[in-house]
C-alpha cells in the first residue's frame, strides 16, 4: 500500500528531492512526435520558464532540472527555515504571484479587518501559504498542473496530460545528491538527444556553462 506524500516527505531527514514527471502514456507530448510528425519542442520552454518563476516564490532551490521529450527530471532543496523567517507581506507578495488572495486576506493585508475573527482567520490563512512554500507536493503542482492546461487548450482537448502523481525520491546525503544532480544533467547525453552537455537544451547545465561562459 502506497505512502500519503506527506509521509515520505519531511525536509528535517533531507532537504533534498529527486522528481520525475511523466507524459501520459510517455506521449512525445513535450517533443517531436514521431508518428504525427508534430513538434511539441515549445513546451520544454514553457517548463524551464515555470521552474524560473517558482523559484522566486518558492523557499528553496532548483538545484537540477532535465527536460526531455516525453518526462522531465527536478532536483529540489526545500528551505522551511527561510519560509519561517519570511513576514507576513512577503508570504502574501510571493503566494499572490500564483494565486489569488481571499478577500479577508486582501482586507488584514490592508490593514482592513472588520473584526478580531476575520483578521485571526487571515492569519491562518498565511500560516497555510507560509508552510506551503516549502512544501514539495505544492511546488510540483504549481509546476505540472499550469503546462496541462497550456498543452490542453493548445491542443483543444481535455483529460491528462502527465501520468499521473510525480515520482519522488529523497537525497540522504552530499554523495546522493552529487550523482543524482549528474544523472539528471547528463540524461540528454545518456539519451543520445546531445554530443555534450554544452548542446543539452532545456537543462540546469546548460544554463550553468552559460552563466561561467559570461563571467
Amino acid at each position: 500500500m502506497p505512502y500519503p506524500r506527506h509521509a515520505q516527505v519531511s525536509a528535517h531527514t533531507t532537504p533534498y528531492y529527486h522528481c520525475v514527471s511523466r507524459c501520459v502514456r510517455r506521449a512525445f507530448l513535450c517533443g517531436w512526435d514521431r508518428l504525427t510528425g508534430q513538434s511539441y519542442e515549445h513546451r520544454k520552454r514553457w517548463i524551464v520558464e515555470r521552474l524560473r518563476v517558482l523559484s522566486e516564490v518558492f523557499c528553496g532551490d532548483v538545484c537540477a532540472y532535465a527536460v526531455m521529450a516525453n518526462h522531465h527530471h527536478v532536483v529540489l532543496r526545500l528551505n522551511p527555515e527561510q519560509a519561517g523567517g519570511l513576514t507576513d507581506d512577503e508570504v502574501l507578495d510571493r503566494w499572490s504571484r500564483l494565486f489569488g488572495l481571499p478577500l479577508l486576506v486582501e482586507r488584514y493585508r490592508e490593514g482592513l479587518s472588520g473584526s478580531d475573527v476575520e483578521a485571526e482567520t487571515a492569519r491562518e490563512w498565511i500560516a497555510t501559504y507560509r508552510q506551503r512554500l516549502s512544501d514539495l507536493s505544492w511546488f510540483m503542482r504549481c509546476l505540472n498542473e499550469p503546462i496541462a492546461r497550456w498543452a490542453n487548450a493548445e491542443d483543444g482537448v481535455t483529460g491528462r496530460f502527465w501520468e499521473g502523481r510525480f515520482k519522488s525520491q529523497g537525497l540522504l546525503d552530499e554523495a546522493a545528491l552529487l550523482t543524482c544532480m549528474s544523472y539528471v544533467d547528463l540524461n540528454p547525453v545518456r539519451a543520445a538527444i546531445s554530443d555534450t552537455p554544452e548542446d543539452s537544451d532545456y537543462t540546469s547545465i546548460q544554463a550553468r556553462i552559460q552563466i561561467w561562459g559570461e563571467a
